[in-house]
């Protein structure tokens, strides 16, 4: 990639993000702000400067803005390129003024932190240091060379070089320190909302496939009755008609295919009609379905009511809403565990009179203990830095995307999720307990289970759903 390429293009996809309307609107307050001081400098502080080449500095910005208005529209985005050629004339427009008023001796040479502070917001890293390095440059410039102020009288106004120095060594610290802190802070929250917009793309995939297989379940109820009515009345008629060859195969035809429909309609939909059983199911049902993607990886997905197995529980279950959060969430979760895993996996679902348990564990690496805290964060790098997971998952180059949508999903429904690794035991006891990556999520009963009323209530008319 050469230099242009690394300056003005953008592999973070931080195009078009300035409106070129911005800038103008803060060149015109520069203006305002500019004429206001030569003015009130030179008419009511007896400062003696040269006003054509003030005005003439100030009259070029204004130009800019009048020509940039007049030829691009108001909506116009900046390119990178044009934006940073745009700062760079700001830069030099600026210091221009700033050398014939004082150099850094003129308070008002903060302003050259400006155009770094808003390249760090929304330019590319390498825009941004071409106008910080420019910055520096032109602030080291102006404490050597610049025109002294002196008053109308011809008084010198001098100001002790120690202190120019120390402005000097102030401004320049500032534009390394804001535009650092500038870009770090854009560049979170960059992240994270890529990351909420893949969230929520996640979310609605699931909840379209959920009323895709509503639809699907309930016109296979409600096509049952009419179908089991053809396959019967063909069945009459295929005895009445054993007399009848030509009539008899059309009737056995019409009965084959029937219940072809029949077999087809079964195979679509794994649920009944859409009704409020639909919409609940136990909570051991729940994580199975969200489990259920990946029982089929290569390693062994366990899942434990209690401490024993799922079929072997006896406890009375609470059912819960078959919310899509929960589904995708959970579903994240052991997905990240199943690729990390070992050999195993386990899934552990706990409850009492006021909180439903879940966790998730692996015999893995674990999380490195360095990035435990940041566990959950979009475009974490990897879950392990291990050579060890880098051969159990070769090619593998995580963001940490998928823990992010799972804790956001998860959060949105009221839960609460604890990250940590499992203790490593010598002897078989590590074959029983997670000695890996360890996700607990703990919610409230009260914000996911159905009360007895909903489970017990009437099937009800089939609800109508939208894609």
């Amino acid at each position: 990639m050469n230099l242009y390429d690394q300056i003005f293009q953008n592999p973070e996809l931080r195009t078009n993000w300035v409106r070129l309307r911005t800038l103008i609107y803060l060149r015109w307050l520069a203006v305002l702000g500019q004429t206001t001081a030569v003015v009130l400098a030179t008419q009511y502080l007896n400062i003696d400067l040269r006003l054509d080449l003030c005005f003439l500095l100030i009259g070029l910005s204004a130009a800019f803005n009048v020509a940039a208005t007049v030829i691009h529209p108001e909506n116009k985005r900046l390119t990178q390129r044009d934006a940073t050629l745009t700062l760079l004339f700001d830069i030099w427009q600026l210091s221009a003024l700033l050398y014939l008023t004082g150099g850094l001796t003129n308070p008002f040479a903060a302003l050259i932190l400006a155009q770094t502070i808003i390249s760090a917001t929304v330019l590319t890293i390498g825009a941004t240091i071409l106008l910080g390095s420019v910055s520096l440059i032109v602030i080291g410039l102006l404490s050597l060379y610049y025109v002294p102020l002196h008053t109308t009288a011809g008084a010198v106004l001098e100001i002790p070089q120690l202190l120019v120095t120390g402005s000097w060594a102030a401004l320049s610290i500032s534009i390394v320190f804001l535009g650092v802190y500038a870009r770090r802070v854009s560049t979170e929250t960059f992240s994270m909302s890529e990351a909420l917009t893949a969230t929520q793309l996640a979310l609605e995939r699931e909840q379209k496939l959920t009323a895709l297989g509503g639809v699907v379940a309930a016109a296979a109820h409600e096509l049952g009755t009419p179908l089991a009515t053809i396959m019967l009345v063909s069945s009459e008629l295929a005895d009445e008609l054993e007399d009848r060859p030509d009539l008899h195969e059309d009737v056995q035809l019409i009965r084959q295919q029937a219940a072809r429909c029949r077999d087809i309609m079964a195979s679509m939909g794994q649920s009944g009609k859409d009704d409020l059983h639909l919409r609940h199911a136990p909570f051991t049902a729940v994580i199975e379905e969200a489990a259920a993607p990946h029982r089929d990886r290569g390693k062994q997905v366990i899942l434990r009511v209690n401490g024993a197995e799922a079929g072997e529980a006896n406890r009375e279950q609470p059912q819960i809403s078959r919310r899509s959060e929960v589904i995708h969430g959970v579903r994240n979760l052991v997905q990240n565990a199943v690729d990390f895993a070992g050999s195993t996996v386990w899934i552990d679902l706990d409850w009492t009179d006021d909180r439903l348990m879940l966790r998730v564990g692996d015999d893995g690496q674990g999380y490195p203990s360095e990035l435990l805290g940041r566990i959950g964060d979009p475009f974490l790098r990897r879950r392990t830095m291990s050579r060890d997971a880098d051969l159990e998952r070769p090619n593998y180059d995580g963001m940490g995307l998928g823990l992010f949508i799972a804790k956001t999903l998860l959060e949105r429904t009221g839960a609460a999720l604890t990250f940590a690794n499992g203790v490593r035991q010598s002897g078989g006891t590590a074959t029983f307990a997670p000695s890996g990556a360890i996700v607990e999520v703990v919610w409230s009963r009260a914000s996911l289970e159905v009360t007895r009323a909903v489970t017990r209530a009437a099937l009800g008319k089939n609800v109508p759903q939208g894609l």
